[in-house]
């Protein structure tokens, strides 16, 4: 096996991106990363790839195993047509650690993930858990069916009322973060300055919001989907996220995908039945000093 280090993310880029694209709405997050390292547009917090971990691990001629880390999140990886091979998996943990790269955790398809976590937590005798159990789904059609209420629009400056309580909400939700609120206005106006921030209003109060994050070759990602407790089981977030991913289709993706959280039924059902089908499942570990 060899394993290749990369300091150049467009030499990364150029090596991977075909891999990766393989499976491309199960890596919708590593390729999203390369691709904007490679176009260097956006290099706000960990989108600078300068202090990035990238690697390989091939075969005598192919690569079996893409790695990719953009500090402080957790590193991401894929096995080839998503074949787990142990040999490559050990080549990866014993480069990482010769080169005494930190890994705050791994997020990857829920085998692949779980075996870099026996490996690597086994070698640097510290422990391991999981921090959360995921879905990947997509959807290539909404429902027509599924009722929907209220209008939807784009988030605007105007929203700076509630919007940083709304995304700090969402940040709690799903990673555990303070509800308190940042001074920093500039962290919340980032969120809505590529104007693809959706608001759900209801009889003119705004009741969810929905975003489409990321854009690849043919898919394209829904996410910070968020309803205040208050509004919650009323329907708006089936209505928001039906909207936004016909948005997303509109705009000439062939299927928009999104993560769960396995220990929500009730997002998982409501994606359903808005048209999402699930392609793998996904784990979230955590390394423990």
């Amino acid at each position: 096996m060899k394993f290749t280090l990369y300091k150049d993310i467009k030499i990364f880029y150029s090596d991977t991106y075909d891999v990766l694209m393989r499976h491309e709405a199960q890596n919708v997050i590593p390729l999203g990363n390369i691709i904007i390292g490679n176009e260097g547009k956006d290099k706000n917090n960990w989108r600078d790839p300068t202090n990035w971990f990238m690697a390989t691990i091939s075969d005598n001629s192919n690569i079996v195993l893409t790695a990719v880390m953009t500090p402080p999140k957790n590193l991401t990886l894929y096995a080839t047509d998503n074949k787990n091979d142990d040999a490559a998996i050990d080549s990866l943990v014993d480069n990482i650690i010769a080169n005494n790269i930190h890994i705050p955790g791994v997020m990857a398809e829920k085998s692949l993930a779980e075996r870099f976590a026996q490996l690597y937590a086994g070698k640097c005798g510290i422990e391991f858990t999981i921090a959360k159990n995921q879905r990947i789904y997509e959807l290539s059609q909404v429902n027509t069916e599924i009722h929907t209420v209220g209008t939807i629009r784009l988030a605007m400056e105007k929203d700076m009322s509630f919007l940083p309580y709304w995304l700090q909400g969402f940040d709690s939700d799903c990673f555990g973060d303070s509800l308190a609120t940042s001074n920093d206005t500039e962290k919340y106006l980032y969120r809505i300055s590529d104007n693809r921030l959706y608001v759900l209003e209801y009889n003119g109060i705004p009741v969810t919001m929905a975003k489409i994050s990321r854009d690849l070759q043919t898919v394209c990602v829904i996410g910070l989907v968020y309803t205040p407790p208050y509004f919650r089981g009323k329907g708006y977030a089936t209505s928001c996220v039906a909207a936004v991913s016909q948005f997303g289709l509109d705009r000439g993706f062939s299927k928009c995908v999104l993560y769960t959280d396995l220990a929500n039924p009730t997002s998982n059902s409501i994606y359903m039945k808005i048209g999402y089908k699930p392609i793998c499942d996904s784990v979230d570990i955590k390394f423990e000093e």
